[in-house]
């Protein structure tokens, strides 16, 4: 019988439970539902994309409303965090070059960053942005209304990778090189690039594209697949922008926990 994803097995917890803030005191009345069930019921909701109120109770994660109360962007933030050290002291993260792309979903509510989107005959949505290693490993997602262009977002995720641990020496946060389409062609942006010790590897409009950058780029679109396949983040359903963020970065973690138990099996 396979094991269902949402399940959060012993090495995962283990990880998991000495981030996450304590829970609220005990009162009277039932025994509160246990943070690992409860993490449970978020992933659950991750990967299926039903509401909160559609969680079934029989699965013993509790209600969604007790669920989504214990999501906090900052936690899983900084699990990401956590598994790209470990990953990047396993080597398996590539320094070497970064990827940016940026991808459109619909959204199904009004809220925060959501905007008309251009590529879906503006209806409302969002837009997420990501920047990944040269392996395809999510370093970082910023989430933007649908209308917000690419390339303003380019210098906010190369600054905000989080410094990563785990081999000797600084924790690094810069690749050596940034490969971007051409909507991401911009003199300014290049100069910025160059200017945190990047070389910008980005194709000009009206030229030809540069060749081979396609092979080298496809992880960021190998990579997007992956994070939507969370049916909760390939359609928008928050209003808030915090728990969405909240979700995309486990989604984030989920990725880079696959790849690392992968890389030391």
């Amino acid at each position: 019988m396979s094991v269902k994803p949402w399940v959060v097995d012993d090495d995962l917890w283990a990880v998991v439970e000495p981030v996450l803030p304590p829970g609220p005191e005990r009162s009277h009345g039932p025994r509160p539902v246990s943070d690992r069930l409860c993490l449970q019921g978020v992933l659950f909701v991750l990967y299926t994309g039903i509401t909160w109120q559609q969680l079934p109770l029989k699965l013993g994660f509790g209600s969604g409303q007790t669920c989504w109360r214990r999501l906090d962007a900052g936690v899983f933030d900084q699990l990401h965090r956590i598994l790209l050290s470990e990953l990047n002291a396993a080597g398996e993260l590539d320094w070497s070059r970064a990827c940016v792309d940026a991808s459109h979903v619909r959204a199904k509510k009004r809220g925060s960053a959501m905007g008309p989107s251009p590529v879906d005959r503006r209806k409302t949505g969002s837009k997420h942005h990501l920047i990944c290693d040269g392996n395809g490993t999510p370093l970082k997602v910023i989430t933007t209304a649908g209308n917000v262009n690419d390339i303003t977002q380019t210098l906010a995720l190369v600054d905000a990778v989080p410094p990563v641990a785990g081999r000797v020496g600084h924790p690094r946060k810069r690749p050596d090189a940034l490969l971007g389409d051409k909507g991401y062609d911009s003199q300014a942006v290049r100069r910025a690039l160059r200017h945190r010790g990047i070389l910008p590897v980005i194709s000009r409009r009206g030229h030809p594209d540069i060749h081979g950058l396609g092979k080298l780029r496809y992880v960021v679109e190998q990579t997007f697949a992956l994070l939507h396949q969370f049916k909760r983040l390939a359609t928008r359903w928050e209003r808030r922008l915090d728990l969405h963020n909240a979700l995309v970065s486990l989604g984030c973690t989920i990725i880079c926990w696959r790849r690392l138990k992968k890389a030391t099996a």
